[in-house]
């Protein structure tokens, strides 16, 4: 594979997976009762503030993972190119 691939490949990567964050976004801000209740419903003893904590803290941890292993390479991969 070439550094072009690499890069397409990486490209490809952080669109889909920043499609995926929004969806969690976008579904978290319009379905929040729905999926509070589903997954209340699997541990009984989640209260609402814990639940809106943990999504946002794997929200971060999600969008930061997306940075580190497909974005900065992408980047990285540009900047050689160029030379």
């Amino acid at each position: 594979m070439t550094k072009e691939d690499f890069r397409g490949i990486l490209g490809w990567c952080t669109v889909i997976n920043f499609g995926f964050l929004m969806l969690w976004f976008f579904g978290f801000l319009l379905a929040h009762d729905f999926i509070y209740q589903t997954h209340s419903s699997m541990f009984p003893g989640l209260s609402p503030e814990r639940f809106d904590e943990l999504h946002y803290q794997l929200l971060g941890f999600y969008k930061l993972s997306v940075f580190l292993l497909n974005l900065v390479p992408y980047i990285a991969l540009r900047i050689i190119g160029r030379r």
